[in-house]
């Protein structure tokens, strides 16, 4: 073995005595493992947020999004839709129809809400959405009985105005929806009403409370006659084998199809505020707390200064004995680097095992959980995210190393002698 590793070694663990040197460098390892731990902690929960959030989101919100970029809509939506579905990775295609709408019920009831109506194609929507398997009350059926087009609505806004579907007799829940074409018709025609399509409520979903108090699905067809679209869909949604293939099969697509008609958006896209937010957190609260381990650095540097100064009649030695500056340099330089091995690889163990007891057992629950759709922290466990911190700190210990060593490697023989007689 290496001497200059044994001799770093051996300043760094004494088998015969604790000193006040070694205490330091003692506690000097262990910030340096507390501040890795509490790093890794607050990283991989900060990502177990993000990745609930984004699951979250996802499920009603397509991977892939090809939107018309002209107000008309989107023509042709099946050659459209075969295109989609020759890139790789992207497994369904379902064509839509959104806009916004007024719902009012039917029966003298006080529902008078704008609400986003999209038009969706049941036979294709399970595969890009998981609205339908969410269906909670009744079923996700839009189709036309007794000339009554059905409607899946929120499950808040159902428990909030009372609309439910028909169940042991009782009658289903009809409201009326109003464009901002049929509510101009309605204020600008001077003899009779307008006729609006009533809707049969036949099914509440429930996924997040922003989507359901504010969406709801009725048939593609419907909604073409409800936004007076002729043929025309707002766009396309798609659903890939992989998630992270959303980037790659964007740019796939932007090179098939013209820029000037069509928009193609992520997931990452369709919701870029909130993404940016949570990641912004993140790295603030990796750059708070690699402070920590910055600080038990700077101790690092105390101790091992103390170390030269203790050892400096053996650092005359060595060097008498042949030891080179280099030599004497890299001494200390690896007991930094073991300072940083021992304290980063005990504070990566700390934040494991609690990442794991927490990921199996929820030791430490959400304030409030009955508010939240999860009851503890949530916790993702990244390999790129524990060797970027294992990384860093042991490169912090190795730097803080820099100067002991080269202090050390200035002693002369003749000097360590005089100065201790």
């Amino acid at each position: 073995m290496d001497f200059r590793f044994l001799i770093a070694r051996r300043y760094l663990v004494s088998p015969k005595r604790v000193s006040l040197i070694s205490t330091i460098t003692g506690i000097s390892m262990a910030g340096v493992g507390l501040g890795v731990a509490a790093l890794l902690i607050v990283l991989s929960v900060m990502n177990g947020f993000y990745d609930f959030v984004r699951d979250m989101l996802v499920s009603f919100d397509p991977h892939v999004r090809i939107v018309s970029a002209e107000e008309r809509g989107i023509s042709g939506a099946d050659s459209l839709m075969a295109v989609a579905l020759t890139i790789p990775h992207v497994e369904h295609a379902s064509p839509f129809v959104e806009g916004k709408a007024l719902l009012v019920q039917e029966g003298g009831g006080e529902v008078n809400k704008v609400v986003i109506v999209r038009g969706v194609d049941a036979a294709t929507l399970t595969g890009v959405s998981r609205v339908v398997e969410r269906t909670r009350v009744g079923t996700f059926d839009l189709s036309r009985r007794d000339g009554r087009p059905g409607v899946v609505i929120g499950m808040r806004l159902g428990q909030r105005f009372g609309l439910t579907p028909g169940a042991r007799g009782r009658p289903a829940s009809e409201v009326s929806l109003l464009s901002a074409p049929a509510i101009e018709r309605m204020f600008t025609r001077l003899f009779g009403g307008p006729s609006f399509t009533r809707f049969e409520v036949r099914g509440l979903y429930e996924l997040e409370a922003v989507y359901d108090e504010s969406h709801v699905f009725i048939a593609l067809d419907e909604a073409q006659r409800l936004f007076r679209m002729g043929d025309r869909v707002s766009g396309v949604e798609l659903r890939l084998d992989d998630l992270d293939r959303a980037d790659a099969v964007k740019a796939a697509l932007d090179e098939r199809l013209d820029p000037a008609r069509f928009s193609v958006l992520t997931w990452y896209d369709l919701q870029k505020s909130l993404y940016d937010v949570m990641l912004l957190e993140k790295w603030g609260a990796t750059l708070i707390l690699t402070l920590i381990i910055l600080v038990a650095a700077f101790s690092i540097v105390g101790s091992l200064t103390m170390v030269v100064i203790e050892k400096r009649r053996d650092v005359g030695a060595l060097r008498a004995m042949g030891a080179s500056r280099k030599d004497v340099r890299r001494i200390f330089l690896l007991e930094g680097l073991l300072i940083g091995v021992v304290g980063t690889g005990g504070g990566l163990a700390l934040g494991l095992i609690a990442l794991v007891l927490q990921m199996q057992f929820g030791l430490v629950s959400l304030p409030g959980a009955e508010s939240f759709l999860i009851d503890a922290y949530p916790v993702s466990i990244r390999l790129l995210d524990v060797a970027l911190i294992g990384g860093v700190a042991v490169a912090l210990c190795v730097l803080a190393s820099l100067y002991p060593a080269a202090r050390a490697a200035a002693i002369e023989p003749a000097q360590a002698v005089q100065i201790d007689g």
